[in-house]
């Protein structure tokens, strides 16, 4: 009789339960036991920010199935055949003996189980900031149900007035979103220059603008030294330039560090970024151990180089690869990562795939070209919403490194066709023409994402040259007398304006206006209108008629991420 395969699972998040599912369906017999520290299993934790926002009430329905069956060990032992051990912590890994020894975390019984193949998925852990007053109450992550759970009660408490959020990455934003649609006044507070540090700044900057037009205020270039208290509550922060914050309540969300503990101590090789190294397999540096999702260092496909990639779908995926190795020596590989995310900023999204221009110059692609571009997602008569999105290309093959996008529009669609653009190595010209699906209330006849490309085609060919709102602010910050001009109608002027000293000519009247502008054929003229679609045809206009230094502000005003006159 073959010998069952022992195969043990350490930690019940995402990767886990993942890894240990596709194990089980590729070999009916084997033992497959998974140890959970925690009382619950498979944890749907990027809705935790959701469920304190009151996108949904029901608890459970992070923990269950789409069809709402709980993913509890009964469910895992009767619908899988999988001995899932909750509030169970994996000690050790003896791995001469290939043991893991365990101890329940309520009865304090202590233990040891075999493996032919163990699967290790310990996550992450919050970082936590090494300032006084971290043992204050009042100061939470949003790293478990229980953090989520404590949120939770706080919103319905509805006792709280003030709040902080340290770190305005992903979850920093998201429970910003949550805690202020419970009426509590909010302050984000990021110690580096932006929020979104996946997002170039001149996108980051316009989600922080939404994020104060909604009610919130956000502190950047500034972070926390100490957290003040009375009694042992939390009554307040104190920032790197003296300033102090008032507040009950504060959420950490600086960062994760990955938990490699248990893969330390037994002597398995860390990478240089402090994850658990692996291979292609999920294969750790013990060919009988693999590991899986945040606690893990990945490979990015771009750069070549190590990254730590905290997504809960990279951990499913790298779950899906791990169990089947496990079941099967080594059949399928995972490849790496572009890094791919989202979020939701209120009635905003924000999203990134691959390389933004900051991370791609410091990777070492040093000719890199941009464009930007800021249109609908669908037509006007269709309830039409805007877009911002910005490339980032190969110059000499123009092969696609990155995309950002933010607004109210469709971010998800963009990203997600961004994302399989950079995966399957396109160039610029092979997205020029891409085959995507039309109709009115999906997306314009030439998507936002062509359309992108083509912005960047025309300054590839050197048809367009473009100019961020980055770099028109700084001239106009040294006083340098650019010729800038407005060819929007009078009327669409009145009602929104940058007022940075512009001239408004209309582009059915340029052709007959030409007196108006320099007549120094040499002079800069930089051009745009409110998404600088008629700022492109105006310098097309201007250099058939002899003007030579023509730009456009790419995006025109609604890319614009500084305050406007009006």
């Amino acid at each position: 009789m073959k010998k069952k395969k022992k195969i043990i699972v350490i930690g019940g998040s995402a990767a886990g339960p993942k890894a240990a599912a596709k194990a089980r369906r590729l070999d009916y017999d084997a033992d497959i036991i998974m140890l959970q520290k925690d009382p619950d299993l498979s944890m749907a934790s990027c809705g935790y920010p959701y469920y304190v926002g009151g996108y949904f009430d029901d608890r459970n329905m992070l923990l269950s199935t789409s069809t709402g069956v709980t993913r509890d060990p009964a469910f895992y032992l009767n619908a899988k055949g999988i001995s899932a051990k909750t509030n169970t912590e994996a000690t050790s890994i003896d791995r001469k003996n290939k043991t893991v020894s365990y101890k329940d975390m309520l009865s304090g019984e202590t233990g040891s189980l075999e493996y032919d193949k163990l699967i290790i998925a310990t996550g992450a852990v919050p970082r936590i900031p090494p300032i006084p007053g971290t043992d204050l109450e009042g100061i939470t992550t949003l790293q478990s149900m229980k953090d989520a759970d404590f949120l939770r009660g706080i919103k319905e408490e509805q006792k709280i007035k003030k709040a902080v959020i340290i770190g305005g990455g992903l979850i920093g934003i998201e429970t910003c979103e949550a805690l202020q649609l419970a009426g509590i006044d909010i302050t984000v507070v990021e110690l580096l220059p932006q929020l979104l540090m996946f997002l170039d700044w001149e996108l980051a900057k316009l989600i922080e603008n939404h994020v104060i037009s909604k009610g919130a205020n956000v502190i950047t270039d500034n972070g926390v030294i100490e957290f003040q208290g009375e009694n042992g509550k939390l009554t307040g922060i104190k920032l790197q330039n003296g300033a102090e914050l008032p507040c009950e309540l504060a959420v950490v969300a600086i960062g994760v560090i990955p938990n490699t503990r248990l893969a330390r101590e037994a002597g398995i090789k860390i990478g240089e970024t402090g994850g658990i190294e692996v291979n292609e397999y999920m294969q750790t540096s013990d060919p009988d151990i693999y590991a899986v999702g945040d606690c893990v260092e990945s490979y990015n496909i771009i750069t070549g180089k190590k990254v730590h990639a905290p997504f809960g779908d990279l951990a499913n995926l790298q779950g899906r690869v791990a169990g089947e190795n496990a079941a099967s020596e080594n059949t399928v590989k995972f490849t790496g990562t572009i890094q791919t995310g989202i979020c939701k900023v209120f009635d905003f999204s924000a999203g990134s795939t691959g390389l933004s221009e900051t991370v791609a110059k410091k990777t070492g692609y040093n000719d890199i070209i941009t464009a930007i571009n800021a249109s609908p997602d669908k037509p006007g008569f269709m309830d039409s919403k805007l877009l911002v999105t910005k490339m980032v290309a190969d110059r000499k093959t123009g092969r696609i490194l990155g995309a950002q996008c933010v607004g109210p529009g469709d971010v998800s669609k963009q990203i997600s066709q961004w994302a399989m653009a950079i995966k399957g190595r396109f160039t610029v010209e092979d997205l020029v023409n891409a085959d995507l699906p039309y109709a009115p209330p999906f997306s314009l006849a030439i998507d936002h994402c062509i359309a992108t490309a083509h912005i960047m085609q025309n300054k590839i060919k050197g048809r367009m040259t473009g100019i961020s709102a980055m770099d028109v602010k700084k001239k106009l910050d040294k006083n340098e007398a650019s010729f800038i001009l407005d060819v929007r109608d009078p009327d669409e002027y009145e009602e929104m304006r940058l007022g940075i000293g512009e001239t408004v000519i209309p582009l059915g009247m340029l052709r007959k206006r030409f007196g108006e502008l320099p007549q120094d054929k040499d002079k800069e003229i930089i051009c745009y209108c409110k998404i600088s679609l008629r700022g492109y045809e105006a310098s097309l206009v201007l250099k058939a008629n002899g003007w030579k230094d023509i730009k456009v502000m790419e995006g025109g005003i609604m890319a614009w991420p500084y305050r406007r006159e009006k």
